[in-house]
């Protein structure tokens, strides 16, 4: 194979048209690479499930393989829970070679839990689901309290992450504190964090996200495509 494959990972309540999965895409199509913005609503967006969202990333390094999964290769560019999930599956998959994560949700069950009033979360618990808005369809909908409660199983701490790692998140950011990226990053010669003066979504850092990720992905892009 000629390079990897770039597959996008959105964030939560996100889809595969988000402002900087389609950021990516331009970029990537000026340098003469397809990236993939996966959707992981998995199996759908009431009924999520991690395990599937994994599953799903792992899938499409499959299918980048052609024909054979053993040679395939994969870059990773994720947002938000498609950051985590990024990290998780280049923890346990070897074919991951490079992951760009932007305010990565480490952690996300915990801080789901820690973030709730006992109450709350008990009745998301008894009822079995939670009303959250929905990025992607600018309406309310429902996740089921099973998505959390596999995320305690499947998240728990750091993940252990061997490939080179970019990451980049907003100081400004109330949804994912810095300081887990920070923790993250503490100590690991092959992870670079970017702190940028922004919030969670990180849209006006978008330029400089481009501009670090060009860096950071260099080794693996050929020579830009002359128009």
């Amino acid at each position: 194979m000629s390079g990897p494959a770039w597959l996008y990972l959105h964030g939560f309540a996100s889809s595969p048209s988000s402002t900087k999965a389609r950021a990516f895409a331009a970029w990537g199509t000026a340098r003469g690479v397809a990236i993939d913005a996966l959707d992981l609503r998995v199996p759908s967006f009431e009924n999520l499930r991690f395990s599937a969202i994994k599953a799903r990333v792992r899938e499409a390094i499959d299918a980048s393989g052609g024909g054979g999964a053993s040679r395939a290769r994969a870059a990773l560019i994720g947002s938000s829970l498609g950051g985590l999930t990024a990290c998780r599956v280049a923890e346990e998959d070897a074919r991951v070679c490079a992951v760009l994560a932007m305010a990565p949700a480490f952690r996300l069950a915990e801080r789901w839990r820690t973030r709730m009033e006992e109450a709350a979360w008990d009745a998301w618990r008894r009822d079995g689901f939670l009303e959250v808005d929905d990025h992607a369809t600018k309406t309310k909908a429902r996740v089921d309290f099973g998505f959390v409660e596999e995320l305690e199983r499947l998240d728990a701490g750091y993940p252990d992450v061997r490939v080179p790692v970019l990451i980049v998140h907003g100081t400004k950011d109330d949804v994912v504190d810095v300081d887990r990226s920070r923790d993250f990053a503490r100590g690991k010669r092959h992870v670079r964090l970017v702190e940028v003066d922004d919030g969670h979504e990180l849209t006006a850092s978008i330029p400089r996200i481009l501009t670090e990720a060009e860096a950071f992905f260099a080794p693996l892009l050929g020579p830009v495509p002359r128009p």
